[in-house]
């Protein structure tokens, strides 16, 4: 993301220079300051204006903060990415948001290197690649929901109201209402743990399906059912979707 940035004030910076190289120089339409009045009003206005873009324009892409996307409309990769990164510095989940960071690197390279694999071993026509492609598909999906799951606890995640009930100020309250308290947050450092413990298994189960094609030579449609990775996968995604409802 950061790297997309630098591209863009490039480009920015580049789009100002030939302007201001078209308008100034003698070669081009050679508007010169000094020559007449009008002539050094138009230079001047121009260089006061590229500034005045290239200051709004480098203060727009490196240090505004982008407009929060709502969670019902993250769709990309990339949307989810930059959602879970604005909960990083959350002291109490930071480990575990690093973690989510990176299973979503794994998850994107997995599913690469199972299309490559499939590629290499199937036709796309036939019916082992689809349903190999299908479960891979189905597993990512399931991946994604619960990462939304996590992002939808996050979002009202108070961190300074569990500080609150962590610190000093804890002795304010009565013993039943700070152990209610620690309960409600537990209970969200819970979930937001047990999605991420789902999504390694996920993972390691992608990487076992991978193993298992790898040591067999061919592939019958019927098979395919009776492999114990694809047998547990299918377990995941039911049990995860019974207890998303």
């Amino acid at each position: 993301m950061a790297g997309s940035k630098y591209i863009k004030l490039l480009g920015l910076i580049f789009g100002l220079a030939v302007l201001d190289i078209l308008v100034l120089s003698p070669g081009f339409i050679g508007v010169t300051i000094g020559e007449s009045a009008l002539s050094t009003a138009t230079g001047i206005t121009l260089l006061f204006v590229s500034a005045l873009v290239l200051s709004y324009g480098s203060y727009t892409l490196l240090f505004k903060s982008p407009a929060v996307l709502p969670i019902k409309q993250i769709n990309t990769h990339e949307d989810y990415v930059e959602a879970l990164n604005r909960y990083r510095h959350v002291k109490v989940l930071e480990d575990d948001i690093l973690l989510a960071l990176e299973q979503m690197d794994r998850i994107r390279k997995k599913k690469t290197t199972m299309f490559n694999v499939f590629n290499q071993r199937f036709d796309p026509t036939e019916l082992s690649y689809k349903k190999f492609a299908s479960v891979t598909l189905e597993v990512e999906k399931l991946f994604y929901l619960n990462v939304r799951s996590i992002l939808n606890r996050l979002n009202v995640f108070d961190e300074s109201e569990y500080a609150r009930i962590t610190g000093k100020k804890a002795a304010s309250f009565s013993r039943e209402l700070l152990q209610e308290k620690t309960n409600v947050y537990n209970e969200y450092l819970s979930f937001v743990k047990s999605s991420i413990g789902t999504n390694e298994e996920i993972l390691l189960k992608l990487d076992k399906l991978l193993l298992e094609i790898s040591r067999l030579d061919s592939f019958e449609p019927g098979d395919i059912e009776s492999m114990p990775c694809m047998q547990e996968i299918d377990t995941l995604i039911k049990q995860t979707k019974l207890y998303k409802q």
